[in-house]
């Protein structure tokens, strides 16, 4: 398949997990319980991962996603391309029905986003990039949409916004003190500065979209929290960089941890 088509698989696996998302949202029972890591895991991740399996399957690209087996490097550092997914991305802010919460899908080659699809369950968006095509944002998309029809009928990223400050967007469920201090040096750079809190990848997209200049993450994240909005904010003309604002994020990696980072 061409990367268009892949993105089409993307995107109509993004879709259908958000439905089943929006089923257990809606829902008296989330069913949540607690991994390893003590982190939250509910029916809505599980359903929204065998949802995408089922889709991303046939096209017989490895999967890697947080809720699924995650095989040893020796055997993952063979993979040239594979789809990295976070069947639910902000976990959290779904248990604390905020709706802040996304279906984040990326296709990765030689450890670098090559396309990535987004999906906000209950404002209905969508997001999808193709880094070097370009970068779209689509609401209420039908169940047969494809990237060739976000490209004719989405908004292009980005998108011309007026601001007056300087916009920084943090986690809101992951603050630490070493964010709060490079905020205000920033202050110091900027003068006034607007702090937008958002959870999941909906960051990043904010970046991308030209709503917010910066998003800095300087606490733990994983590949799967950032490769699809990676692809989508590349896309737009900006990037994913370690805090050298020169070496972008890779993945695939040893350790799948994220080092810290700025979105800019």
């Amino acid at each position: 398949m061409e990367i268009a088509q892949l993105v089409d698989q993307a995107i109509h696996a993004s879709l259908l997990a958000g439905e089943k998302i929006m089923k257990v949202y809606t829902s008296n029972d989330f069913e949540i319980v607690w991994k390893n890591d003590l982190s939250p895991l509910t029916k809505a991740d599980r359903d929204a991962h065998l949802q995408i399996l089922e889709i991303l399957e046939p096209t017989q690209i490895p999967i890697l996603s947080e809720e699924g087996i995650h095989l040893i490097y020796d055997e993952r550092k063979r993979w040239n391309n594979f789809w990295l997914v976070d069947p639910l991305d902000g976990t959290k802010e779904f248990i604390r029905r905020n709706d802040e919460f996304t279906v984040n899908i990326a296709l990765i080659h030689n450890c670098h986003p090559v396309a990535g699809v987004i999906y906000v369950p209950v404002t209905g968006v969508l997001y999808a990039g193709i880094p070097g095509i370009g970068s779209y944002k689509l609401l209420n998309p039908d169940e047969n949409c494809t990237f060739q029809t976000m490209q004719l009928s989405g908004i292009k990223l980005p998108q011309e916004t007026k601001q007056n400050e300087f916009v920084i967007v943090t986690s809101r469920s992951h603050k630490n003190q070493e964010t709060e201090a490079f905020i205000e040096n920033l202050r110091k750079e900027h003068g006034a500065i607007q702090v937008i809190s958002k959870g999941s990848s909906l960051k990043i997209c904010m970046i991308a979209e030209g709503t917010a200049n910066m998003y800095p993450k300087l606490g733990p994240t994983m590949e799967w929290d950032t490769a699809a909005g990676h692809a989508i904010v590349k896309a737009s003309g900006k990037n994913v960089y370690q805090t050298d604002q020169k070496t972008e994020l890779q993945y695939n990696k040893e350790n799948l941890l994220n080092p810290h980072f700025f979105v800019l």
